[in-house]
């Protein structure tokens, strides 16, 4: 194996990565002097990967861009991190004469999220790490879950339990992590003040967690906030009226029970429908309208 993506970490961070060292670091067995699972890991030769994709819709359905990174844990953080710094656009709004410029994500809570995805996954799966970006936020999924008697308030809460202690350390060693547990908390600040909050989905194999875009989300709360208030008339409420004795009805229903032509009943379904007072179901003739 070869770890020249290894050497150029710890000399840019100015740690010692002689031979010498590999025992110190876990990188070789003391009792027959073969090299680790760490060594693996953080050789030029590493089988397991980072996949990152863009997707164009909020469901991650239509691709716009998808990259995979390979090799040492070194260079799939260097290579995921300028990738996704890419994809972190940058929005500016003038406040008074003052131009603000504000990045879709925290530099540092990308960092950290990445971070914690490399160094705390299950590396005994052979599956890759998975990077969803949307509009709205970035997910990124990491293998393995959490350990035995862990809960994802307590990962809130900063309480950690190393899956991988010896690679943990490496990266304690060159200061890139600061001490366990730290690394969720400092994405909890980042989003402090936030409409939307970072989230945290765990399943028995899988870590998942969630950063709202921060320009998407004041977007959308300066929407709502200055979206006009539909105002209910007496006609309007007969619809979530009928609907309450009937359960459901067709759009010649609505037009013979408000007395209106097929175009008027169009317009006024919709508007009640984006408003949340009405559910559609089906199209056509088959269009029914259920209360919302």
């Amino acid at each position: 194996m070869t770890f020249e993506s290894a050497r150029k970490a710890f000399q840019k961070y100015k740690v010692d990565f002689s031979p010498e060292k590999y025992l110190a670091l876990g990188m070789i067995h003391p009792s027959d002097g073969l090299y680790t699972n760490l060594a693996l890991l953080l050789s030029d030769q590493c089988r397991h990967t980072t996949k990152a994709a863009v997707f164009g819709d909020k469901e991650n359905l239509t691709f716009k861009d998808n990259r995979e990174f390979k090799g040492s844990l070194f260079q799939q953080l260097d290579e995921t991190f300028q990738y996704l710094s890419l994809c972190n656009r940058t929005v500016a709004v003038f406040q008074g004469l003052e131009r603000i410029e504000k990045q879709d994500y925290p530099q540092d809570a990308l960092r950290e999220a990445l971070l914690n995805a490399l160094i705390h996954r299950e590396y005994s799966f052979s599956g890759s790490i998975i990077i969803n970006v949307n509009d709205a936020c970035m997910e990124i999924i990491s293998l393995g879950g959490l350990l035995p008697g862990l809960s994802a308030e307590d990962i809130r809460s900063s309480i950690s339990q190393p899956r991988n202690r010896n690679l943990a350390e490496v990266f304690h060693r060159l200061r890139l992590i600061e001490s366990y547990g730290t690394g969720i908390r400092k994405i909890y600040h980042l989003y402090e003040g936030c409409s939307e909050q970072p989230k945290i989905e765990v399943t028995p194999n899988t870590f998942k967690i969630i950063l709202p875009n921060m320009n998407y989300a004041s977007a959308s709360e300066k929407a709502e906030e200055s979206a006009p208030t539909l105002k209910i008339t007496p006609q309007m409420q007969m619809v979530p009226d009928y609907l309450h004795k009937n359960g459901e009805m067709s759009e010649e229903d609505v037009q013979r029970l408000l007395k209106i032509k097929c175009t008027r009943c169009y317009m006024l379904m919709r508007q009640m429908g984006e408003n949340g007072l009405i559910k559609t179901e089906g199209h056509g003739k088959a269009r029914k309208f259920f209360l919302g």
